[in-house]
């Protein structure tokens, strides 16, 4: 008989990690899930089916027959894609109004603001020193673009537009509307009738309407109740509107992370002897966070793509500055292009999103490395 690897002092024999599925193997197991059955089998025939309708006229105008330079009758000589006409207008996109000879500032910015998001998609890059990057970086970016000091001119924000401002409304109010969130969540669950009464009503009566009310009521409203002689900049007032907005969504999805919590893990902080906001910040709040990341960053991306209502009161988005390209009188007639060229910039940013949430939710899974 074999002498057993595990007698007491006799080391395992060493083994290889297991091999990783290869491309094939993944390929072949997606086509037999894909034709696993006559339904799916059925379905998948006229998935392929649809593509190879769509697709071909779609390659043809986008790319076969597109124009990539040279002027609007070109374009329609060609009779595909007139790509010219994003080429022509992509700064104005992404800067919308702002003077040309000062585009150096909010390109700066959207490059720091691109580096601070990446930064803080990176886990070891968590802990305080983040937050006073974030704290230093977020007033400068806003001084970097308004001017005014330093002996940059100033810029009023009326001419600030284009991805830039999108970006500035999306990340400026998450940061500042994610602490308020989880503040008005656990007030919600508070055992303080008044707390948890105020809490409520917040949440209830900024859910029940929606966000182009908010920024009516922040543009008109907003300003009566003000002290005389104290006024607040229009893109104040629509990231007012935009925090509240994003932290009463928010709060109802964090509510629901603490109420999936399990009583016992409540009970073991009590037991511990923890105070009640050691006990939410060093047990609760992370596992409640953790498991609701499919559920925040859809309503994150949902409130991304709300950035496009701000135009009713004024404020230059990306979206706006493409359908405001199209009155060129120059570059008539190119609204496709505009739309699919918006549409692809917004999928590329909603597709990064969703990739990394399952990628973080992946790494902070009870287990994993």
């Amino acid at each position: 008989m074999a002498e057993s690897t595990s007698a007491p002092g006799r080391d395992l024999p060493g083994r290889d990690a297991p091999a990783l599925p290869t491309f094939a193997v993944r390929a072949l197991a997606f086509a037999r899930a894909c034709f696993d059955g006559p339904v799916n089998g059925a379905i998948t025939l006229g998935c392929l089916a649809l593509l190879w309708w769509l697709v071909p006229p779609f390659w043809d105008w986008a790319v076969t027959r597109a124009t990539w330079n040279g002027n609007a009758n070109a374009c329609r000589e060609a009779g595909g894609a007139c790509w010219a006409f994003i080429r022509e207008k992509f700064w104005f996109s992404i800067f919308g109004l702002y003077p040309y000879e000062q585009r150096w500032r909010p390109a700066t910015m959207m490059t720091i603001l691109v580096i601070m998001v990446v930064a803080s998609t990176q886990r070891r890059f968590w802990g305080r020193g983040l937050l006073v990057a974030w704290a230093v970086a977020a007033p400068a970016m806003l001084v970097l673009m308004g001017g005014g000091v330093f002996g940059l001119d100033p810029v009023q924000t009326r001419l600030w537009g284009g991805l830039t401002i999108t970006g500035v409304i999306a990340v400026y109010g998450l940061a500042l509307g994610y602490p308020l969130a989880i503040l008005l969540a656990l007030g919600r669950r508070s055992d303080l009738t008044l707390v948890r009464w105020f809490c409520t009503a917040v949440i209830e009566c900024v859910r029940g309407v929606p966000l182009i009310s908010l920024l009516f009521m922040a543009a008109i409203m907003l300003p009566l109740f003000l002290p005389e002689g104290v006024t607040l900049d229009r893109l104040a007032r629509v990231l007012v509107a935009y925090t509240l907005f994003t932290a009463a969504y928010m709060a109802e999805v964090i509510r629901g992370g603490l109420q999936a919590m399990p009583r016992g893990q409540y009970e073991a902080a009590d037991a511990l002897g923890l105070s009640y906001w050691k006990k939410m910040r060093l047990v609760i709040l992370p596992q409640a966070l953790t498991i609701t990341i499919p559920s925040q960053v859809n309503t994150f991306i949902g409130l991304f793509k709300d950035t496009t209502l701000v135009v009713v009161i004024g404020v230059f988005d990306f979206f706006t500055t493409l359908r405001a390209a199209l009155g060129d009188p120059n570059w008539l007639g190119f609204a496709t292009e505009a739309y699919v060229f918006a549409a692809g910039v917004y999928f590329l940013l909603c597709f990064a999103m969703s990739q990394y949430s399952q990628r973080l939710e992946r790494s902070l899974r009870p287990g994993a490395r």
